[in-house]
């Protein structure tokens, strides 16, 4: 049995696709996975399988599309995955509290390049790195307001990608662990 964590993407994110925690947990459940367990509003479900993240993922699409009435996307990272994206993160994230810190998982077929070939930084303000699967990026505190990472909102590859904060990530994988 392996433990993955499911990312929904853009749910209920302002008043819209209003998904309620238990029952998402049920939907879960009732596609066979074990373990179930939601962390804050923002659709990220916990939990283990014997499946690969991939069919899983596939299967949860469907199932929950159907059961929500819109076409929702899902990336699926296993714990061993997740472990691997918070060790590769910046350095500076790990030492600065200058920096707003989020890192974006990219659904495949879809590739963390063909996002940055989208993202449009603003220099001395934004930094990205591309990891496997992600985009690690990050925005000066200071400078917020003048962040270039806006505009990927309504590009093509907006909808492949669903981003967490980087605290986020780090607590989600204390609950996994």
């Amino acid at each position: 049995m392996k433990k993955y964590i499911a990312f929904l993407r853009g749910i209920n994110v302002g008043g819209k696709n209003i998904i309620k925690m238990d029952t998402l947990k049920d939907e879960f459940e009732k596609c066979g996975l074990r373990s179930v367990s939601t962390y804050i509003q923002s659709g990220n479900v916990i939990f283990e399988s014997e499946d690969n993240h991939k069919e899983v993922a596939d299967r949860l699409e469907t199932t929950l599309s159907k059961a929500f009435n819109y076409q929702l996307k899902i990336v699926v990272v296993s714990l061993d995955q997740l472990k691997r994206v918070l060790s590769e993160v910046p350095q500076e994230w790990k030492t600065s509290t200058n920096f707003r810190c989020y890192v974006a998982f990219v659904k495949e077929p879809v590739t963390a390049n063909d996002v940055l070939a989208e993202v449009k930084l603003r220099e001395g303000v934004d930094s990205v790195k591309v990891g496997k699967g992600v985009l690690y990026m990050s925005t000066l505190l200071s400078e917020l307001a003048k962040s270039g990472f806006k505009n990927i909102i309504g590009t093509k590859v907006y909808q492949d990608i669903t981003i967490r904060n980087y605290n986020t990530i780090q607590k989600i994988l204390e609950r996994m662990s």
